[in-house]
């Protein structure tokens, strides 16, 4: 049961039983947590500004993705865009969408990554994998920017715990994958603006589950506020 502004969230065996609920598809039906439940005012008023700053930044940012896209064609045989398995809000899968930033055949090298990385998340320094027009779309973000589209379809928010393919869900202590599936995933969060890529899991981990814990619509302002110089600045970009 969850009621509105407490800060208790049971969960049932059942998904999407009712409306805030949490569950654990992936693992045992039964979960317990102690998360902040946003009001309907407050969850009204972050989906307004998500719908109205991501349709603005979609609309002033066509053309750099014009640009972008055109140089991914020009440069590395393949699609345009990534698209990929991800797990939000409750546990739900979702698709998300992202310009190319490696080689065509990046998944099928995965798997060698993938069993040799010891770190939860698969964010590996100077991968080969990544084309040289793409470390340049990484270190400047732009590859981030078709997941507007995951925020107008309501599947993302702009602020948020990243996304995370289920692969790294597996690999997460149980009580992170609670906590941070109790929000939506978003574009940019409290890591992303403490140091990107360079942060340790356990830090990614930790500011995840502090964002989850202390969420008020001026925590979302102050890290989009924050996300500018991040990105700018190129700090921990990989």
């Amino acid at each position: 049961m969850q009621t509105e502004g407490s800060d208790l969230m049971v969960a049932a065996p059942v998904a999407g039983a009712l409306r805030g609920l949490w569950y654990d598809r992936h693992f045992s039906p039964w979960t317990f947590e102690f998360v902040r439940s946003p009001t309907t005012l407050e969850a009204a008023a972050k989906r307004c500004v998500d719908l109205v700053v991501s349709l603005l930044a979609l609309l002033l940012t066509v053309p750099i993705l014009l640009v972008a896209a055109a140089l991914i064609w020009l440069t590395s045989p393949g699609g345009v865009l990534f698209v990929q398995r991800r797990v939000g809000l409750h546990g739900e899968e979702f698709f998300i969408y992202k310009l190319r930033t490696m080689v065509a055949d990046a998944d099928r090298q995965e798997t060698e990554l993938v069993s040799t990385a010891e770190s939860t998340f698969l964010k590996v320094q100077n991968d080969p994998r990544v084309t040289p027009v793409g470390q340049v779309l990484r270190k400047l973000s732009i590859d981030e920017l078709p997941q507007l589209v995951n925020v107008l379809r309501g599947e993302m928010s702009l602020v948020g715990p990243r996304p995370l393919v289920p692969t790294e869900v597996l690999k997460m202590p149980r009580a992170a994958r609670q906590r941070r599936f109790a929000v939506k995933p978003g574009i940019t969060g409290l890591w992303q603006v403490s140091g990107r890529s360079a942060c340790s899991d356990e830090d990614r981990i930790r500011l995840d589950h502090e964002y989850v814990e202390r969420w008020t619509p001026l925590l979302d302002l102050q890290i989009l506020v924050w996300t500018i110089p991040a990105v700018l600045a190129m700090r921990g970009a990989s």
